[in-house]
């Protein structure tokens, strides 16, 4: 028996090259059927979904999350961070090492692994470190995270300021064939900075990090990638500059992609006057000038997906003041509409080339066998109202934090549903 039905939905399948309207069936947990307009011949399922005036994707994936467990369960936790990317839309998360203890080991990795099948709403890849504890001493055990399931490696909060560390992980990622993750600023230029170097922390009288501690280790990564052959993945990227050096480096033929996050391409650092703390984050928010670079960088494929980098604190760890505040804003269930209301309706990318940037492309540069609507495919499916028109309310969010600047902001293009193999795991306040 099919176990799910999605009914009349425009059908978008980037990996398919699909865009038409018809509907889907899960049979099993699997993809049974896409079409338009087909007449079914098994028996009526179930769970019907009707997706009228809906966009049905495969399943939004999102590559870059912190959920805080274990260690910091007051910030977040497996569940709650999952049930929160449900409610978004996503289906699949991949979680970074920076808990406590680190995600260091083949035996951390299996713990997450244990965690999300007993209380995740969603798929969980867990991220193992490039150096041990996070130190950027020594490589950790990649070859045996690996065989654990890290789907990939990174030091995401900290750059690997070593280079030769960095070049020999990278040459692992050329052998094993996983990408490297790499936060990308220069310590030494960023020291106690807050927010952006520029006219708003001259005027507030803050310690600014300038772009170049990010370029500085973008090209440096770049350049031991095209040494090594490895895949370097440039985590959020904030600055003109790093839009430039990774375009340059795709010219070259360097394994290298990149994301970003809707704050760097929405937010200026002119936000910190008004939002505070729930604009603090690293790398910071830029300029008008780096926002269109990243924007042009979506646009034209220099970056490759998009990402939340979903980074939940304590409400009363936000409220200290802007030098003790941790980084970092959640972002799970505000993805979809910012994406839609800020690139999607004013025509910088087509609803398939954004919805790509979150299925297809994630998928592939990860590694997991998610991202597409293909028969036989897991039956994860999330289904997209372009039309509908919300507040953000913040109180209702399914995450344990509400660091978000964006908190009361009218965005249009909602999750209205998401399954997990076949299964409605989603419910937002307001949605269908």
């Amino acid at each position: 028996m099919t176990d799910a039905c999605i009914t009349n939905g425009r059908i978008i399948d980037p990996a398919n090259n699909i865009d038409e309207v018809g509907d889907i069936s899960i049979a099993n947990g699997k993809i049974a059927s896409v079409g338009g307009g087909e007449k079914r011949t098994e028996p009526e399922p179930i769970n019907v979904h009707d997706a009228t005036g809906l966009i049905v994707t495969p399943g939004l994936i999102d590559m870059h999350v912190h959920l805080r467990e274990p260690g910091f369960e007051h910030k977040e936790t497996i569940a709650t961070g999952t049930a929160a990317a449900a409610a978004g839309g996503f289906t699949s998360v991949a979680c970074m090492a920076n808990t406590s203890p680190v995600i260091d080991t083949p035996a951390k990795i299996e713990q997450i692994y244990d965690i999300a099948r007993e209380t995740a709403a969603t798929n969980v890849f867990p991220f193992g470190s490039i150096t041990k504890n996070l130190a950027g001493d020594e490589l950790t055990d990649m070859r045996g995270m690996r065989s654990a399931g890290a789907i990939g490696f990174s030091d995401d909060g900290v750059t690997v300021m070593n280079a030769a560390l960095m070049r020999d992980a990278l040459a692992l990622s050329a052998e094993l064939g996983f990408p490297i993750m790499v936060h990308c600023e220069e310590h030494n230029l960023n020291a106690g900075a807050v927010m952006n170097l520029g006219e708003t922390s001259r005027k507030l009288g803050l310690i600014g990090s300038p772009n170049a501690a990010e370029d500085i280790i973008v090209a440096r990564d770049i350049m031991l990638a095209e040494m090594t052959g490895g895949h370097l993945h440039v985590l959020h990227v904030s600055t003109a500059g790093a839009v430039e050096l990774v375009r340059q480096g795709k010219r070259r033929g360097v394994h290298v992609t990149a994301e970003a996050c809707p704050h760097h391409w929405i937010l200026t650092d002119k936000a910190i006057e008004k939002q505070g703390t729930n604009a603090k984050m690293h790398p910071p928010l830029r300029t008008q000038t780096d926002i269109d670079a990243v924007i042009e960088g979506l646009r034209d494929g220099t970056i490759d997906a998009i990402a939340t980098d979903h980074a939940p604190h304590a409400p009363e760890e936000k409220t200290q003041g802007m030098l003790e505040a941790p980084n970092g804003i959640i972002g799970l269930e505000t993805c979809v509409p910012l994406v839609f209301t800020s690139l999607v309706e004013p025509g910088h990318l087509t609803a398939v080339e954004a919805i790509a940037k979150m299925t297809s492309i994630p998928a592939n540069i990860l590694g997991i066998n998610r991202g597409t609507l293909s028969i036989g495919a897991v039956g994860d499916v999330t289904a997209i109202n372009p039309d509908l028109v919300n507040q953000v309310d913040v109180t209702t969010s399914r995450s344990k934090s509400r660091n978000t600047p964006f908190g009361g902001w009218e965005l249009k293009g909602w999750q209205a549903i998401t399954l997990r193999e076949g299964s409605r795991i989603g419910v937002r306040p307001n949605s269908r």
